[in-house]
């Protein structure tokens, strides 16, 4: 019998306009936890859809076997049917139903037409327990955090008796603490006998857990490594993953201090939009320069999100109380328009709900924002918006064949690039950019950085909410530590380090 549990060979998938695998080969051995690392847009995403039959057969070409057998799935219960289970980076979990109904949700039996909840709740726990989730079965599940949603996830997966584990970025919304408790599940799975399959851009976790790692780069397996034996480091994904050395994560910026102080709040308070007597945000009171990236740091939940969003135009809370001040006059900012139009630009963590229109083309996101400068009385000029929209997407690098694709074709780091050049053609003086390289590479978390960069050079200002402490240190001029709606501290880049961030996040 064979070691491989999975086994692809010469692998091809098109896409109208787009060759997204090229003769993918890989092979993933019973028990083990594989890897799968590359760019956004590299293919990833495609092969796992392949392999667990959202793409069905006859879609694609070359073979996959599972347990030693040809595959020739036509649906995804076909591949859970066999012990093959998914789990997506955005959770496809009912948030109105309860967590034991999401887990057994598609493969409940009745009985005469009748389910037996009693018997579900009772089996819900023994999987819950299983993952570490120590919550009541019949919690509606959104009232749970993402971290522990993301458990219910794979519990849903274990219930349907999974041997292989498919992993697509677990942990990218999650914080320090939930990333670590689900590693450690991965690798109490692995002792179970259960084989995983992890695509991850944190570098760092994929060499914590991972047994083997293949690279992907353009639709095509470029190498197969073994952790151990190879001694593999990050920097040899790295290469593997852009095809060039990636000797600098932060690119160099000169660092002047910043010039006079363009944004300045004072005793900000924001309530929670449904139990108004709540603070969400706790009289916070801090300041920007011109030309510099500040960035905000803390834990889940520590309000940053909502302190930014609440200053954009009050796009959060149930009411706002304090002062805002641009370039020292005293400002009402009532509305996202009247946010815009006194130069500020804000790019959403969450790109697909907040951040764009996924039904709608490259092009037609790109300009939403700016449709005034490419109209007369109230017609848009559409040859100026197909040149801006070239214009961006050629130094974005938004891997597309076509402007005209819908936004929602594209990987994740492109939508990001989508985002980010729709605030840039808007050109505003202030830039909010929250959780700027969340789930995408580090190719193109290096772009990203280096127009971040590239703006403050420009005399532009830069907010960053940032969960990855390396890249707060690694960009930010100063830090600001939140935690429970507080600001906790300020650092400067000089005097910043990981261990006083979580010294002032945690005891302040």
């Amino acid at each position: 019998m064979s070691e491989y549990i999975l086994e692809i060979e010469r692998l091809t998938k098109d896409f109208p306009g787009v060759r997204a695998l090229d003769k993918v080969s890989v092979k993933v051995k019973k028990g083990e936890i594989h890897s799968i690392c590359g760019e956004n847009g590299a293919g990833k995403s495609t092969l796992m859809s392949v392999i667990s039959g959202v793409y069905p057969k006859g879609s694609y070409e070359g073979k996959v076997y599972y347990k030693g057998r040809e595959t020739f799935y036509h649906s995804v219960k076909d591949s859970e049917k066999e012990g093959l289970a998914i789990i997506h980076q955005e959770l496809a979990l009912s948030p109105y139903l309860t967590i034991y109904e999401n887990i057994f949700l598609g493969h409940m039996k009745t009985r005469l037409g009748i389910i037996r909840w009693d018997k579900y709740i009772r089996e819900s726990q023994r999987y819950l327990d299983r993952v570490g989730l120590h919550e009541n079965p019949a919690t509606i599940v959104s009232r749970l955090g993402v971290g522990k949603q993301q458990l219910v996830e794979i519990a849903r997966a274990l219930s349907k008796k999974a041997e292989l584990l498919i992993l697509d970025e677990p942990t990218s919304s999650l914080n320090d603490d939930e990333s670590a408790k689900l590693l450690e599940l991965i690798l109490e799975f692995k002792r179970q006998g259960i084989t995983s399959m992890l695509i991850s851009h944190k570098l760092n976790e994929v060499l914590k857990v991972a047994d083997s790692v293949t690279i992907i780069r353009d639709g095509k397996s470029i190498s197969s490594w073994d952790v151990k034996k190879d001694n593999l480091t990050e920097s040899m994904i790295i290469k593997d993953m852009v095809g060039r050395d990636l000797t600098r994560r932060f690119p160099e910026r000169e660092r002047t201090g910043g010039g006079g102080t363009v944004l300045e709040v004072k005793n900000w308070t924001v309530y929670h939009p449904e139990y108004h007597t709540i603070k969400v945000v706790d009289n916070v009171s801090f300041y920007l320069r011109k030309g510099e990236i500040l960035a905000f740091c803390g834990p889940m939940g520590a309000g940053r999100t909502e302190l930014m969003m609440s200053i954009y135009g009050r796009s959060y809370g149930y009411r706002s109380e304090g002062e805002v001040f641009l370039n020292g006059r005293k400002v009402e900012l009532a509305t996202v328009r009247t946010a815009i139009r006194a130069g500020l630009g804000y790019i959403s963590e969450d790109r697909k709900n907040l951040g764009l229109i996924l039904i709608q083309d490259i092009k037609t996101n790109i300009s939403s924002s700016s449709l005034q400068k490419i109209s007369r009385m109230g017609v848009v000029n559409s040859q100026k918006e197909i040149e801006e929209a070239e214009k961006y997407r050629e130094e974005l690098r938004i891997k597309t064949p076509t402007i005209n694709q819908l936004t929602r074709n594209l990987s994740g780091g492109n939508q990001q690039k989508v985002v980010v050049s729709r605030t840039l053609m808007a050109d505003p003086d202030i830039f909010i950019v929250d959780e700027p390289t969340r789930g995408i590479d580090v190719g193109a978390k290096s772009e990203i950085y280096t127009i971040l960069n590239g703006l403050v050079e420009r005399g532009k200002s830069v907010i960053m909410i940032s969960s990855e402490l390396p890249e707060a240190l690694g960009m930010a001029d100063r830090i600001y530590v939140m935690n429970e709606g507080r600001i906790k501290g300020m650092l400067s880049h000089e005097e910043a380090s990981q261990e006083k961030i979580m010294q002032l996040a945690l005891v302040g």
